[in-house]
């Protein structure tokens, strides 16, 4: 054989062998799989996960989602079984103690069953899969992400009943009960009733006699704030080695659109956090099609769409939760008075390890109405609170499995019927041209009370049941060719329930927004929708600035800052100076208002709405304000400007050209790991992730929060257009891994923060174009 032919045999070989070695370092054998299962992993770090049947679908799902976030697993696993003190000490008794005594104590088997009709077999596959890589990871612990290193820590193994933990969901009002409470025996119900923006009904808060007002205190709910709270992490739980929680979504018909399909958008705002709340997939076995985002930790999808229609959400404002008050045994303080009968209170002793100290013993104890939180022994009291969450179907996003496989409108109103927790304005969009609105939710009916202050347990305020959630508020193709929410009241005044509608909802801003958007006439496109998503306008400002037309301001630096923003268009840009000096001037009237007109024993337990502040400023006269304090309105608006210009020379200096709203000293998105501040420089720039400069607030549909670093907001972003499922958009920032070794853990920040999208492909032709890497996972005995 000539020299140059066996040159060339040799060289096919190695190339034939590099490529077999490839295959094989991509391929995973695993016990669990009965078949082998494709993930597609695409340039923006989203698994596209191919199974031949559903058990090894959400097997896979859980494996791959662990493998990008294990350390936010444990962490949840943790908070869900009540184990947090194990690793973290005895700060955190209290949480875990909470965290147990509001654990769901049903029947496991019936509460899987709920979210689908083989929601046991999809859930107990998806824990497998999660335990499989937790096994893979413990075999090479030097492999675990260096959150576990810093901690001294190593992941545990799941089991179904931390899926369905309650600790993560949106569920009810129960603080803010005791507070207005508190408030109410202070100051009384009718000033109260004027600093709350209480609507679309009335509500009566008065206190029943019944209730010791004096001896109320916000210790009565600390068990149940630990078990809601995030876990936060203090020099002591590091390993010396390594130291130096809003939404928008619509739909629009075809008829309205260039393509003549639906289009639908949605960013639910919750914490911005690195890593993110949200996750993103796509998963593919027979019966199942579907991409989107939901919450890494439970199997399938609550935003996103598949072959037939698409879907988002965003909170409906549910009161799920009561506050009871008891009247103790003298003699016996297990008993409590029920229906003018001592009945005993249900015991279960259980036991808490503390890292570095001695296991604790505890009791915890549940009335007639649900876990008791707090008893005053010197009283003779005690507190339960009621939680409607705590029924089969009260895990988080879980029902969104019925969503899923949804194919008409019929079956997504249907699917929504299981969905109790977080309660949801959602919306739905399908191929056949077809919009449509249905709030979930489970709902208490209160026949006696509003539930927004505590009432007595003695039987006089029991719930009588549950309103379907059927009979919610929901709409079917309107005449108006659109359907929005974005957390306002959006039901109808002629709706037949009213009496189990929530009293307090969102600045309606956004939403009336989003509305003006929408109602225009013309043929909305995607790039539309992207707008809309990223829109800065104030409605606010656009309320108060004009205010000043007519107000002389003192300074001269005073009197040009009045005129720019007169000439401005409200805008909250990130570029702009105007919207820097709005932005901080908003802060200020709001802080103003608060200390002018809430009384100072009630600090702290209400606050005002800038709605409820603006209405007062709207208001015909020369004050503004309740009827129990009074301020002059030019003189505030006066005053509040003039502390604006105060507050930016101290914040940016005297050049007002530096006063641009985006940047670092201002208005920006920087994402710090959890444990940031307790390790070395180095480690620190490899774990935080860089600077961006954003715009907008709380009160444009681009929702950054009010905070100078966005801490919540719309991290994750979704729109479809149903003419063609190629041409969906995502984005969720930081990146869909947690693990800062990842090349996925923080690629889609400054994306993100640029207001861009990446194309969420659906098609396996257009998935392979963009795919960068391909894991099989096979059966290990095949």
């Amino acid at each position: 054989m000539p020299l140059l032919k066996f040159c060339r045999l040799c060289l096919l070989l190695l190339l034939v062998s590099a490529c077999k070695l490839s295959q094989k370092e991509n391929q995973i054998s695993i016990v669990g799989l009965s078949e082998p299962v494709e993930i597609l992993r695409d340039q923006w770090g989203v698994n596209h996960i191919y199974a031949k049947n559903q058990k090894d679908l959400f097997f896979a799902q859980g494996y791959a989602a662990a493998k990008d976030r294990l350390f936010q697993f444990e962490i949840w696993r943790r908070q869900a079984t009540g184990t947090v003190a194990e690793i973290l000490g005895p700060d955190e008794l209290k949480r875990d103690i909470g965290t147990r005594l509001f654990q769901f104590r049903g029947n496991l088997e019936e509460e899987l069953n709920h979210y689908h009709p083989e929601g046991s077999e999809i859930i107990n596959a998806y824990t497998d899969g999660v335990n499989a890589y937790i096994e893979e990871m413990l075999k090479t612990p030097d492999n675990l992400p260096i959150e576990f290193r810093i901690l001294d820590i190593l992941p545990k193994k799941w089991t179904p009943d931390v899926v369905i933990s309650r600790h993560q969901g949106l569920k009810g009002n129960v603080n803010r009960e005791l507070q207005y409470g508190m408030a109410v025996a202070k100051i009384g119900e009718a000033k109260v009733k004027e600093l709350m923006w209480f609507h679309p009904n009335e509500p009566n808060i008065s206190l029943d006699p019944k209730i010791d007002a004096s001896v109320l205190s916000e210790d009565i709910l600390a068990l149940h704030k630990a078990y809601a709270s995030g876990v936060v992490f203090e020099e002591q739980d590091i390993d010396k080695d390594y130291l130096d929680d809003g939404s928008n979504n619509w739909a629009v018909t075809g008829s309205k659109t260039e393509s003549g399909y639906p289009l639908l958008a949605n960013d639910p705002h919750r914490r911005v956090a690195l890593p993110s709340l949200r996750y993103m997939v796509h998963l593919v076995a027979p019966g199942w099609n579907v991409i989107g985002g939901g919450e890494p930790e439970i199997p399938g999808i609550s935003i996103g769409h598949n072959e037939y229609g698409a879907w988002g959400l965003t909170i409906f404002r549910t009161d799920g939760e009561d506050l009871y008050v008891y009247d103790l045994n003298p003699q016996n303080l297990s008993e409590y008075k029920y229906k003018d009968e001592w009945v005993s209170m249900k015991e279960i002793q259980d036991e808490i390890q503390i890292k570095g100290q001695e296991t604790v013993k505890t009791t915890l104890r549940y009335s007639i109405h649900g876990p008791v939180t707090y008893i005053d022994s010197v009283n003779h009291k005690a507190y339960a609170v009621k939680c409607a969450w705590l029924e089969k179907g009260g895990a988080p996003y879980l029902a969104s499995l019925r969503m899923d496989q949804s194919q008409t409108w019929e079956e997504f109103k249907e699917a929504c019927t299981y969905s109790n927790i977080p309660a949801e304005n959602m919306v739905w969009a399908d191929k056949k041209g077809n919009i449509g609105w249905q709030a979930v939710g489970i709902t208490p009916i209160r026949k006696s009370h509003s539930g927004l202050v505590p009432v007595p347990g003695d039987g006089s305020y029991d719930w009588e049941g549950y309103l379907p959630i059927s009979e919610r508020p929901n709409s079917y193709n309107p005449e108006k060719g659109y359907l929005a929410t974005a957390n306002q009241n959006v039901t109808s005044a002629d709706y037949k329930h009213q009496k189990t509608l929530n009293y307090i909802w969102a600045d309606s801003y956004r939403g009336k927004r989003i509305d003006a958007v929408l109602s225009q006439e013309k043929s909305f496109t995607m790039k539309d929708m992207e707008e809309l998503q990223s829109d800065y306008l104030s409605i606010p400002a656009r309320t108060i600035v004009p205010m000043l037309q007519n107000i002389k301001i003192p300074s001269e630096k005073g009197e040009e800052i009045k005129n720019r923003l007169l000439k401005w268009d409200y805008i909250l840009d990130g570029n702009s100076v105007e919207a820097g000096i709005y932005a901080m001037w908003e802060r200020i009237i709001r802080q103003e208002a608060e200390n002018a007109f809430i009384p100072e024993e009630v600090n702290g337990l209400i606050s005002l709405q800038l709605e409820k502040i603006i209405s007062w400023l709207e208001m015909d006269g020369q004050t503004f304000g309740p009827s129990f304090e009074k301020l002059n309105k030019e003189e505030f608006l006066q005053n509040t400007l003039a502390s604006t210009i105060n507050a930016l020379e101290k914040k940016l200096g005297g050049d007002m050209a530096k006063w641009k709203y985006g940047q670092a000293n201002f208005k920006h998105s920087t994402m710090k790991n959890a444990l940031s501040a307790f390790v070395n420089d180095s480690l620190q720039a490899k774990i935080d992730l860089g600077t961006f400069p954003r715009g907008g607030n709380s009160f444009t549909p681009n929702s950054t929060g009010n905070n100078d670093n966005q801490v919540s907001g719309g991290s994750f972003k979704f729109i479809a257009d149903l003419s063609d499922w190629d041409k969906t958009l995502m984005i969720n920032s930081p990146g869909q891994s947690g693990n800062p070794e990842s090349k996925y853990y923080g690629n889609l920040h400054e994306m993100w923060s640029k207001n861009a999208y990446f194309p969420a492909y659906y098609s396996k032709e257009k998935i392979m174009k963009v795919t960068e890497s391909r894991i099989m996972l096979v059966p290990e005995d095949k």
